[in-house]
């Protein structure tokens, strides 16, 4: 059955895709996960298990899984650092090719900072230089590779592309290229401003994101509530319902046009344990929709 919006977490690996992600992934009864493919927290290019990505990447083609790929943290396109920058280019590269590998749709990449002391003209031009020739990569291997997915900050420090309208400014960077898609977490946008917790602010937030990227920029939602109020500019992920966002606003989400076939993905706290209620709430709220 093809759903119009399937529903998972982040999910440790473990012993491996298959037997820990994946295996993860059906006991909690999800239908899309995401994943890191080395350590989040450094710059170790991990080439993986040959046999646990054949077996990842069969499994989730017979049961209809959605895999995505969620970049180090440590990367930042714009940093004024040579080194950090060159780490970041080739940590986004080394990603895109086990998304490939393992058959995942795109590789989530935080749109970055300038830092303190950086040019937000020259974090921008180095943002070009780096993606560009990635996302032609990306376009030249034809329409099953994956997606380089950006994902908007909760405006901390100085970030290039804090919730929304900083978007437009981003894509044009990027010459709004074909294969640069949206990754929306509701806490980042909702820290840097959004009013997720208003009736109709999810819709008008939606509404935005397609006036600046188009239809079907949108492929792929970061699910949280926030810890903190709306425009704290921290990035404090809490469980569906128990936070300043609300259920209301992910109603909303599950109506909107723009998100028809958009996989929604948790990364709250104990999202990816059997004994979350965040996944179960969600497919409450996406049943009543």
């Amino acid at each position: 059955m093809t759903l119009r919006n399937p529903l998972g977490s982040h999910l440790p690996v473990g012993k491996g895709l298959a037997a820990g992600a994946f295996a993860r992934a059906q006991e909690l009864g999800a239908e899309t996960l995401q994943v890191f493919v080395g350590n989040p927290r450094g710059w170790a290019l991990s080439a993986g298990d040959p046999g646990q990505d054949k077996e990842f990447r069969r499994l989730c083609e017979a049961t209809g899984m959605r895999a995505f790929i969620h970049a180090p943290y440590l990367v930042n396109l714009g940093s004024p650092t040579e080194a950090t920058f060159e780490k970041s280019v080739a940590s986004v590269a080394h990603n895109l090719l086990r998304a490939a590998e393992i058959g995942a749709e795109g590789v989530v990449v935080h749109t970055g900072s300038c830092v303190a002391t950086g040019s937000v003209e020259r974090a921008m031009g180095q943002v070009r230089e780096a993606l560009m020739p990635l996302l032609d990569g990306l376009d030249a291997a034809g329409p099953d590779a994956p997606y380089l997915l950006l994902e908007p900050t909760a405006g901390q420090g100085q970030s290039l592309c804090a919730g929304v309208e900083d978007l437009a400014a981003y894509l044009d960077v990027l010459d709004h290229h074909p294969r640069a898609g949206i990754c929306l977490d509701t806490c980042h946008v909702f820290a840097a401003g959004a009013p997720l917790d208003e009736p109709g602010g999810t819709t008008t937030t939606l509404d935005r994101i397609v006036e600046i990227g188009g239809p079907g920029r949108l492929r792929l939602i970061h699910a949280n509530d926030s810890m903190d109020v709306r425009g704290a500019f921290k990035d404090r992920h809490e469980r569906i319902g128990q936070g300043h966002i609300g259920t209301a606003a992910f109603t909303e989400l599950f109506a909107h046009p723009a998100t028809e076939g958009v996989p929604f993905v948790l990364e709250t706290p104990d999202s990816g344990t059997p004994d979350s209620r965040c996944l179960p709430l969600l497919k409450e709220l996406r049943a009543a929709t």
